[in-house]
């Protein structure tokens, strides 16, 4: 079964940036050499997130934050804190239960998701950062 890896770029802002990036992986499915199969979206990074979601403004700039302001907060004084010298504890717990990589399954080069559903990056680390996504490609 032939698996290709492909990647792109995306820059971020700090605090919970929400990225959508349906477009970028489409378009790696697109230009593969596999027809039908699944792609896994992966960020390499313990400090952003892979995930679904409707985007539009009110949810990915207000509701997402505020929900998870409540379980993780920013101000919050983590142990990881006193182990590094940074603050980014609440970036990594966030990327933890969000997780830094989910499996979509394509057919005919067309992802399959729902009519709202889009493909996210979230930044949860205190500063900008550059990342690069990585897609691998498993299919026919």
């Amino acid at each position: 079964m032939p698996v290709q890896l492909k990647s792109f770029e995306i820059n971020t802002e700090p605090f919970c940036d929400v990225i959508d990036i349906t477009s970028q992986v489409k378009t790696i499915i697109k230009e593969s050499h596999i027809n039908t199969g699944i792609v896994n979206v992966h960020i390499a990074g313990s400090t952003g997130a892979i995930s679904t979601t409707e985007y539009e403004p009110g949810l990915v700039k207000h509701d997402i934050e505020d929900l998870l302001e409540k379980v993780t907060p920013y101000e919050k004084n983590y142990h990881h804190h006193k182990t590094w010298g940074d603050h980014n504890g609440a970036g990594h717990l966030r990327s933890f239960l969000l997780k830094t990589s989910q499996t979509f399954p394509f057919q005919n080069k067309k992802l399959i998701l729902g009519t709202w559903q889009q493909i996210i990056f979230c930044e949860f680390d205190e500063k900008p950062r550059y990342r690069r996504v990585y897609c691998q490609i498993i299919g026919e």
